[in-house]
Parts: C-alpha cells; structure tokens; sequence
C-alpha cells in the first residue's frame, strides 16, 4: 500500500522524468525528419500548438508536429475523422504512426503531462460537457496514452463519413473512454503505467494482440461487463451514456 501511495504521490513524476531523459533525444531525432517534410509543404511552422485543459482544469498547450492545414483549427471542427479534407499528404503517416504525438515529451518535461493519462481535452465541446464523474479525471496530470488511446485508436475511422464529427465523438467515444479515465485514475500504478506503454507500441502494428491483452487487464480493473465488452472493439461502437 505504501509503495502504491508513493508512486502516485512522487514517484510517477519522477518515472515522467528519467524516461522522458532516457528517450526524448532519440525521439526528437526521429521527428526531425518529418518536421523539415512539413515545412516544406506550405513553408509553415511543422509544429501546432493545441490548446487542452491539464490537472484541475488548468489550461496548457500541447505540442504535436502539424498533420492538417495551416490554420485548420480555424474550422472549429474539434473531432478529426479519418476523410477529414483538413490532414495533409504527409499528416496521414505522421497520425497513423503517432509520430504527431512525440514532441509532447516536452510537456512532460514541464510537467504538464505525463507519458500515462487520460488524453487531455479542449474545453469547447468537450470539459464544458463534462458530468461531475467525469470531472474527476482532471484530478490526474493528462497523458499521451492511456486505456483510452488503445480502445479508441482508430477514432478516426470511428468518425468517418460522419456530418458532425463532434456530435458523433460525444455519442460514440466520449462515455466509454471517460469511463476509461476515470477507471485509470483509481487503479494506476507503476505496473500499469509500463504495461499501457508497451502495449501502445504494440497496437500500432498488432492492434489485435494489444486489445485481447487490453481485455485482460480490464477483467482484473472492473466488473463493468459493458464496458469490457465495448472495448473488445469487435462490434460496432453503440451510443453510450457518460459517466454520472
């Protein structure tokens, strides 16, 4: 009980910290490439600042490499779906392999995020909806993957041919990966945290393995047996109700 206490209390903070030390170079690197591609696509910054709510509701911008448009949040279409006319050439690699994802390691620096978390939301059409269950997953430091980011992603394609992407992220995605969170939020552990890691690396190229391994640890977390059964992600997604 005490190790669990301190790992929620210093030393996830402190796990943040040396793995962001260990791997940030070597993964800047890898960015760098990509970043020169984007730049030279409309000779605009490679990089987009997005403006999501952090640990207790504080505001924070998160920084991805740019894989739509320039000015395309000037849309003020928040969800993205996966024939958004907005994603460029080279953005549907960078999404695809996450790539768009690694320069948040600098978040986690400054102690905005961390690498295992609910994924940080905008505040339109997104905080601003939230039930007071949901509120609770602001009580935690937002992070780059989480249970969430596994079950869900392929959000894109959930969107597709959707007319209002946003309407349908808060039908279709919004109660189950909130239930996620908040799920994550009263059973992480250090544990957790290096098995959510490996398994988003994992589900970029196994997505099947990473989800029958996803199950299992859900079967351990929750006896929400609709929960679990979404998650199985071997049906269509149905409109849920969140968490309240």
């Amino acid at each position: 009980m005490k190790n669990k206490q301190f790992y929620k209390l210093y030393g996830k903070r402190l796990f943040d910290l040396l793995l962001s030390l260990l791997i940030g170079i070597p993964l800047l690197l890898v960015i760098f490439p990509f970043s020169i591609i984007v730049f030279l696509g409309d000779f605009s910054s490679p990089f987009y600042l997005a403006k999501r709510v952090g640990k207790n509701g504080k505001n924070f911008f998160l920084i991805k490499i740019r894989s739509m448009i320039k000015n395309a949040d000037k849309s003020n279409v928040i969800s993205t779906k996966k024939d958004d006319i907005r994603i460029t050439k080279i953005g549907s690699l960078i999404r695809k392999l996450k790539i768009d994802e690694i320069p948040q390691i600098i978040n986690i620096l400054f102690g905005q995020m961390s690498f295992v978390g609910p994924r940080p939301n905008t505040f339109k059409y997104g905080v601003e909806l939230y039930t007071k269950k949901e509120m609770n997953q602001l009580l935690i430091s937002p992070g780059v993957t989480d249970l969430a980011s596994i079950v869900f992603s392929d959000e894109g394609s959930i969107l597709f041919n959707q007319v209002n992407p946003d309407q349908a992220y808060n039908q279709l995605i919004r109660p189950w990966k909130s239930r996620l969170a908040i799920l994550y939020y009263e059973n992480f552990n250090f544990k957790l945290d290096i098995i959510l890691i490996f398994l988003t690396f994992i589900n970029i190229f196994n997505r099947k393995f990473a989800l029958k391994c996803l199950n299992k640890i859900l079967n351990e977390l929750t006896n929400d047996k609709e929960l679990i059964s979404i998650c199985k992600r071997n049906m269509p997604l149905k409109k849920g109700n969140p968490p309240s």
